[in-house]
Order: C-alpha cells, then sequence, then structure tokens
C-alpha cells in the first residue's frame, strides 16, 4: 500500500483530532524496516502536525508570530550541540540547557511550550517552531506521554522544569509508545515501535487564556 500524502489529515494515536502527516513516514506495508522521509517535501510542505507524542486535547493557536524569528529558534534548536544525559530510574534522560527563571510547571495545568522532537537517528519529525507558535499542553495528568509528563513536571529524580528554561529529553520507548507503531494510518505510522524519542523543550510559559 502507497503512504499517504504528505498534507494528508492522519489520527494519531489515542487522540481524537486530526494533524498533517509530517515527512517522515515509517512504512508498515509492504516493508516494515524503516522511516522514509522527504526532503523535498520538507521544503515545500512544513511541518503542521500536532506534535507526535502530544496526546493531549490541547492545541491552541496563540498569537501572531515572527517568521524569521521562529526559524531562527528552530535552526538554533537542531544546531544545539548534544549535552550529557541524567538518566533516573525510570529510563528517563535529561539535561538542562537553561535551568530558567519562572514558576515551576504546575500539576494539571495548560502550559505553552516550544518542542523539537527526533528520533533516536536524530532526524526530526515535528517542531512548533515550524509551526510558528508554541503548543498549549496539560501537564501532569496523562495527557502527553509519560516521558515529557515526567521530564516537564519532574519527579523520581527530574528536577521540575521553570519557565523560561530549555532542557533535552532522552525518552525510551517504555515512556512514549512501546513496542507498538504509533499516529497509524492506512497502513503507514508516523512512529515505530520500540522508538526512543528525542525532545528539545522550551518552557514558554503558563497558558493565559480562558479554555479549562
Amino acid at each position: 500500500m502507497a503512504h499517504s500524502s504528505l498534507s494528508s489529515a492522519v489520527t494519531g494515536p489515542k487522540l481524537g483530532f486530526s494533524y498533517t502527516s509530517p515527512s517522515c513516514i515509517w512504512k508498515t506495508k509492504p516493508n516494515p524496516s524503516r522511516v522514509t522521509c522527504s526532503a523535498s517535501a520538507h521544503k515545500s510542505n512544513p511541518l503542521a502536525g500536532i506534535g507526535i507524542g502530544i496526546l493531549a486535547s490541547s492545541v491552541v493557536a496563540l498569537t501572531p508570530f515572527n517568521a524569521d524569528a521562529t526559524r531562527i529558534e528552530y535552526y538554533a534548536t537542531t544546531a544545539e550541540p548534544l549535552c550529557e544525559y541524567n538518566y533516573v530510574k525510570s529510563g528517563l534522560g535529561y539535561c538542562d540547557i537553561l535551568e530558567g527563571f519562572g514558576d515551576e510547571a504546575p500539576l494539571g495545568q495548560l502550559i505553552n511550550v516550544h518542542y523539537t522532537a527526533r528520533f533516536g537517528d536524530e532526524i526530526v519529525f515535528d517542531s512548533s517552531y515550524k509551526r510558528g507558535r508554541p503548543l498549549t499542553m496539560r501537564i501532569g495528568v496523562g495527557k502527553v506521554i509519560k516521558g515529557l509528563d515526567q521530564g516537564i513536571l519532574g519527579g523520581e529524580g527530574v528536577p521540575p522544569m521553570r519557565i523560561g528554561g530549555k532542557r533535552k529529553l532522552k525518552i525510551p520507548p517504555m515512556l512514549a509508545y512501546g513496542p507498538e507503531p504509533a499516529g497509524c494510518f492506512s497502513g503507514d505510522c508516523n512512529i515505530p515501535g520500540n522508538a526512543t524519542l528525542l525532545y528539545d523543550i522550551n518552557f514558554v510559559g503558563l497558558y493565559s487564556g480562558n479554555r479549562k
């Protein structure tokens, strides 16, 4: 079966909404052994998906943005040198690029984050920067994968993120999607089974709108 169009709407794992499929597609049929990516499609059809790994019903379009500033932020994020991860008992790896200056991430409340998400081989599969606005998500109540809840809220040896903080996370499969492929539609899956995911998180601030 041919893989779905980059602009086709697909339904993510445990999601009640659709998003645009990114430029990397995990093929389950006929060859279940690789992720295929289209650089040209990536240029002409920027990532417009809700973050893979974001299991929330919490996507809110925010204020207008400066495209040049967004582009600079994105390239700065992808060009950051690797840092030395601290590993905790759960298997999560984290390292702080910037510790932040504001309040800690509050349990169960909506926060705004910018992020860049990669597979373990460093291929970028999603980024809020490329959509030009941060993602609004509810933290600590199972609305996102466990690795993001723990990596942002803190706990079990991980310090909580503070507003203004930037952190890299290395999320093992058991804190992401486990052994099964995820984000599947018509035989094509965005996330392979047993995938280790890498996230660059920028804790922008608390959500100040009227969403409950």
